[in-house]
């Protein structure tokens, strides 16, 4: 199955609003690298630019032009450290699937690997067991689902 621009912007609009209605959830699990319970409210406010730009495309966007505008808006409305890692990652999967109209399972596993190095490489000092450890593991089982 391919993802189209819309399934994709469904996605992350999706994404956005879980992060949304579960930020104080995810403020008290952040505890490492840096116990200042923000993360869920950094995050969610990123999300919240990325899910308006994505909303304010027409309904037959590609795959890559949905995931170029939601990089850009998280980039632009990123708040905190977590939300410019999130931003970073999502910067490496667009490049990913820039100029796809649908993206298949090696589509998808490719911009996952491309978003986790653009973060890794960001980050000063990468330390495990933060949204990059996440983000990792996430890219690594979807590449062994793509083969």
């Amino acid at each position: 199955m391919n993802i189209s621009g819309s399934l994709f912007a469904q996605a992350v609009v999706s994404a956005a609003n879980h992060i949304i209605n579960e930020k104080s959830k995810v403020d008290e699990l952040n505890v490492f690298p840096v116990p200042d319970g923000d993360t869920g409210t950094n995050m969610s406010m990123t999300m919240q630019g990325g899910k308006k730009a994505v909303e304010a495309l027409e309904d037959t966007a590609p795959v890559g032009e949905v995931a170029k505008a939601f990089a850009t808006a998280l980039l632009r409305g990123a708040r905190g450290n977590s939300g410019v890692i999130l931003s970073l990652l999502f910067r490496g999967f667009s490049k990913g699937l820039k100029g796809r109209e649908e993206a298949n399972g090696s589509d998808v596993a490719y911009a996952l690997k491309l978003g986790v190095e653009g973060a890794y490489k960001a980050v000063m000092n990468p330390t495990e067991g933060t949204i990059l450890t996440v983000a990792r593991l996430a890219g690594e089982a979807g590449e062994d689902a793509a083969m």
